[in-house]
């Protein structure tokens, strides 16, 4: 072949080479894209097409959540509000009040709609905003979610987020108050919660001292890598002055629970108090000034003051013997624990649900609500405890010991409280101020 018919066959090739650029270049511009865009990017990759990698390309992360790519779809996120139901928030979706009534319907046994709570987050769904949407979405907790499809009222599902769990520690020593001493350590109030119930039959919370020391072994909860909460704890030491308290978490078979050093039961018969966060507002008192009535009136009882709302516990377990009003006492429960000793818990906001005359409760269930009905001047509850018939101070009661465990499962106990203590012991003490020599009770709650 001639040099001349070469050029002109090179002539030929660039030229169908460009017709061809430019009609592509046309139709990508029908897409949003630019021709000037486009030609320049091909020109260059057409220079450096070697160096071009396939990690330099941007990759762009999709939004999900709940299992949905949510970029290409319409998305209403919000919280449900007071008094607000599931027809509220889905006729504004154009969902038909046939299709909300076979979702109520289809819920019961799987996630009832009527469980949904003022303050809880949800989201709706939808790829195309002319039509019903296409799901509702309720998250009852950071650990699971339900999801209602809108569009097969019958395909509803509670759906578990995966948990991960890493085994930590945390000390402290006490400054001004324990939560205080939580908080400054980065700690929560979850844990300090469980550090009382695992301790609460042998420390007072209500008097403890600045230069207390604490520490605990726990796992700590982890969903998609961001803390939810506090898992297991595994042991837990206290030091009050010069008494030295540990609690070591054990199970088998015929055991689950606390235990301390020789492997007694932390958990007596009754609690020491029948609510959390709160503090004693007035002590058993046969001479008390009542603040309403203006005289003298004996106060058989020890008042815990707490917020509105907060759960009042069972002491220990029994039947509701009483669940009714007074005048004086409001909404109260009478529980009979055994042949000799019963409580009473006194101006509840409302009662548990399901908890009535004849319902046998457990140590610690919640039986109602801290309030201030009948004579109180402020939410708290008035718990009274009986003795033979007879009302009685409960803070200076030697109540009942629980059953030690039998002497076979002492060893392999021993065992497990080897290992605890050695590792309690190893955890060094973090302290958030500089300490003064003297210590002196305090308070340790906030009403």
């Amino acid at each position: 072949m001639k040099k001349t018919d070469i050029k002109k066959l090179k002539r030929l090739l660039k030229k169908r080479f460009l017709y061809g650029s430019i009609i592509l270049a046309a139709i990508l511009v029908g897409f949003g894209l630019s021709q000037t865009s486009f030609l320049t990017n091909t020109t260059a990759s057409l220079q450096d097409t070697k160096q071009i990698k396939l990690g330099s390309l941007p990759i762009v992360q999709p939004t999900i959540k709940y299992g949905f790519v949510l970029d290409t779809l319409n998305v209403t996120e919000a919280n449900i509000e007071a008094n607000q139901f599931l027809a509220d928030i889905l006729l504004k979706h154009k969902i038909d009040y046939v299709t909300i009534d076979q979702i109520a319907k289809n819920s019961k046994d799987i996630y009832d709609v009527t469980k949904l709570r003022a303050g809880k987050p949800f989201m709706v769904i939808n790829q195309d905003t002319t039509t019903a949407a296409d799901y509702f979405i309720y998250e009852p907790n950071v650990y699971r979610y339900v999801i209602y499809n809108l569009k097969n009222p019958s395909d509803i599902k509670v759906v578990e987020r995966e948990v991960e769990t890493e085994v930590k520690t945390a000390s402290g020593t006490v400054e001004t108050s324990l939560w205080n001493t939580m908080v400054d350590n980065g700690l929560s109030y979850e844990l300090t919660a469980k550090m009382e119930d695992a301790l609460a039959w042998s420390i007072d919370f209500y008097h403890i001292a600045k230069g207390d020391q604490f520490k605990l072994i726990y796992d700590q909860e982890y969903i998609d890598g961001q803390k939810v909460g506090i898992g297991k704890v595994y042991a837990a030491y206290y030091k009050n002055f010069e008494n030295e308290y540990y609690a070591i978490h054990f199970e088998n078979e015929k055991h689950q629970g606390f235990f301390d050093e020789k492997g007694r039961p932390m958990k007596k018969a009754f609690l020491k108090s029948p609510v959390r966060f709160s503090r004693i507002s007035s002590r058993y008192n046969k001479r008390r000034f009542h603040p309403i009535l203006k005289r003298v009136k004996a106060h058989l009882g020890t008042d815990y003051a707490a917020p509105k709302g907060t759960p009042i516990l069972a002491v220990a377990d029994g039947v509701v013997s009483k669940r009714g009003y007074g005048k004086g006492n409001g909404n109260y429960i009478k529980i009979k624990h055994d042949d000799v000793h019963a409580t009473q818990y006194l101006h509840m906001s409302k009662f548990a649900k399901g908890v009535r005359k004849g319902t046998h409760v457990k140590q610690g269930q919640t039986i109602g609500y801290v309030g201030s009905t009948g004579l109180a001047t402020g939410p708290h509850v008035c718990f009274r405890f009986w003795k033979n018939g007879k009302q009685v101070d409960h803070l200076r009661q030697n109540l009942p010991p629980p059953d030690p465990m039998p002497e076979e499962d002492l060893p392999r106990y021993f065992e497990v409280r080897d290992v605890m203590v050695a590792k309690l012991d190893a955890i060094p003490y973090k302290e958030t101020k500089q300490l003064a020599d003297n210590s002196s009770p305090i308070k340790t709650k906030d009403p």
